[in-house]
């Protein structure tokens, strides 16, 4: 009889202990969910922030005073910014398809290493026309007007692009590497 109650009350511990780290593992799995969700709901509103500052900063601009609607959005350096912001608003998207991948298990798969390259990319490519935006300001402006801040803002956001840029080749070479791993585990078993 005391045995039969050992063997019950391990039974009774083990399943206990089975239906707690079920119970763990789901919720491991509904904060991963939400953090992704939340990850990606932050891209998004950086993409708003970033298209509503695009559309409403030309036309704060000191010299855009005086000017018609056309006109302002017609200028040469402003079309320049938003041909710069789509590799921008790319390197978001992909960062929101790699979240995704995140989301769906799937970070140990091709797709994720592409669009870490893609990130890349896009940050290597937003830095150098954000320094040849700089260095044009630099050497053209108006004697008369101080590029001071402009230039900084080109600094902050160029090294901004740089630090992206370094971080999706890391975090590449890492994800690369650890697929090749994987797939060499595979083939052993």
């Amino acid at each position: 009889m005391n045995i039969f109650r050992r063997k019950e009350y391990i039974y009774c511990y083990s399943i206990n202990i089975y239906y707690t780290c079920g119970i763990i593992q789901n919720s491991i799995i509904n904060m991963k969910r939400i953090s992704v969700l939340f990850l990606q709901a932050v891209v998004v509103l950086i993409g708003i922030v970033a298209l509503a500052i695009l559309i409403r900063v030309p036309l704060t601009e000191g010299r855009a005073t005086n000017l018609d609607l056309l006109s302002i959005y017609a200028d040469p350096f402003i079309l320049y910014g938003y041909a710069a912001s789509v590799a921008f608003f790319v390197g978001l998207y992909k960062a929101f398809k790699l979240l995704g991948y995140i989301g769906q298990n799937k970070v140990f798969s091709s797709n994720s290493v592409k669009a870490l390259k893609s990130i890349k990319y896009c940050a290597i490519v937003l830095s150098i026309l954000i320094v040849a935006a700089g260095l044009y300001i630099r050497i053209f402006h108006s004697k008369e007007d101080d590029p001071a801040g402009f230039l900084a803002m080109c600094i902050v956001t160029t090294f901004a692009s740089v630090v992206v840029a370094t971080a999706a080749a890391i975090a590449e070479k890492l994800l690369q590497k650890a697929i090749d791993m994987k797939s060499e585990n595979d083939l052993t078993i």
